[in-house]
């Protein structure tokens, strides 16, 4: 398989399984980006999430074998209690808002903070503009975006689900940080345990880098006119 991963090898042995959740206003298209993600489909007629649902999808990474475990839930209001038991284990988060609608991009940071109040403080976070396909209508300037990732050290990237844009190149960037960062964690424990010290790797913070600082470089953002 090459790497990047195809869609489902049941045989397979699976060496990690990554839980990732979507979270962000109703419409701004999770579950587009998610039915992209997992099944490579787009539906306009796409009915609202109730609840919660997850999908997983199996990619190579540095030759191990990942499975990802995409988590999305309604972001109405009224679903809100879902929130400890919808965290619990996640290990990466995209936070989805639609570049069309100012008022999903305003609320952002109150997702955040919902976030990093039920997450692991270590969780790999992706601030996401979907809908770039749409630049005519773009209520959120690229600009504000970027600043705020960088300044709440977040990932971002624009994606457009309808038309396929940086779908996956926002997927692999979470789940390939996560991967990084476990594997760190398993080599210094490994080292440890060369060491004599099996029980070192509990209670230190500095194994794990903190929330990504990189924006990737313009050249992946999509719907830039050249």
């Amino acid at each position: 398989m090459a790497s990047g991963g195809g869609y489902g090898d049941a045989s397979q042995k699976i060496d990690y399984v990554f839980k990732v959740v979507l979270i962000g206003d109703s419409a701004v298209g999770k579950s587009q980006i998610l039915a992209r993600f997992a099944r490579n489909e787009f539906s306009l007629d796409s009915k609202a999430t109730i609840g919660v649902e997850f999908q997983t999808r199996t990619l190579v990474i540095q030759h191990k074998s990942v499975k990802a475990q995409i988590w999305d839930t309604a972001g109405q209001e009224r679903y809100r209690a879902v929130t400890s038991a919808y965290y619990r284990g996640a290990v990466g988060a995209m936070l989805v808002y639609d570049i069309t609608k100012r008022q999903t991009f305003d609320h952002i940071p109150r997702w955040l903070e919902e976030l990093r109040s039920h997450a692991d403080k270590n969780i790999v976070i992706i601030l996401i503009g979907n809908k770039c396909d749409l630049e005519n209508q773009r209520a959120v300037p690229t600009e504000d975006a970027k600043e705020f990732a960088e300044k709440e050290g977040l990932f971002f990237l624009e994606t457009s689900a309808l038309e396929s844009t940086n779908v996956e190149t926002a997927f692999l960037t979470v789940l390939t940080e996560i991967f990084n960062i476990v594997n760190k964690k398993n080599l210094v424990a490994s080292n440890d345990q060369a060491n004599g010290n099996p029980a070192s790797l509990t209670g230190k913070k500095i194994l794990i880098p903190g929330p990504a600082q990189i924006v990737p470089a313009k050249s992946n953002m999509c719907c830039r006119s050249s």
